[in-house]
């Protein structure tokens, strides 16, 4: 049977720490624009900050709509399974904010992840607050083996230098505004703090 929590705190947030990957669900507040789900994984890019508010590292890619959505309206959804041990899924669902690189508050933010997860291609932190915190079964979930991350992302843009990263992010049709025509990451893309 499923719970509700109060807080994030002892083996709920030992579980969520010890995920390899966790997915992020948005939508734009119009009946017809796009749902998104984007998986995250690279080591160390989210950090429970206390016991009802999360953050994670948000990287280039080729979409913006997490960021979009919630520059928009705000919710968001975190979701992690478990792929080895008991059975469990957790959800957060909260209200999510993108914080991004020309923020007074962006380097304070990466002072909370380990110094190798900040890396090239960081656009923004996510922060979520929560607002409903729940376990369910995972009885369906398969079991998986984890065998390391994948380092494709990281040394893709490890060979961009920031101006270039820039030149990416405004050569991409769907990082600027969402698939549904929202403003999502700020283009010019700010530069990082010094």
């Amino acid at each position: 049977m499923g719970k509700t929590y109060e807080r994030i705190d002892g083996r709920l947030r030992e579980f969520i720490e010890q995920q390899p990957v966790f997915f992020v669900a948005t939508a734009p507040l119009a009946a017809h624009g796009h749902v998104n789900v984007s998986p995250k994984g690279r080591s160390g890019t989210l950090a429970v900050l206390d016991e009802l508010t999360l953050a994670y590292l948000d990287f280039g890619g080729s979409t913006a709509e997490t960021i979009a959505h919630l520059r928009e309206n705000g919710r968001v959804t975190l979701m992690w399974c478990a792929f080895e041990g008991p059975p469990t899924v957790v959800r957060v669902h909260g209200r999510g904010e993108p914080v991004f690189r020309d923020d007074p508050r962006f380097a304070g933010l990466i002072g909370h992840f380990p110094p190798e997860a900040d890396g090239a291609g960081l656009r923004a932190v996510v922060l979520v607050a929560a607002e409903r915190i729940s376990d369910s079964c995972g009885f369906a979930v398969p079991f998986m083996d984890y065998r390391a991350d994948r380092e494709l992302h990281a040394q893709h843009f490890g060979r961009k230098s920031d101006e270039e990263f820039g030149a990416y992010c405004e050569g991409k049709s769907h990082v600027g505004t969402s698939l549904d025509g929202l403003p999502a990451l700020p283009l010019p893309l700010p530069p990082r703090p010094g």
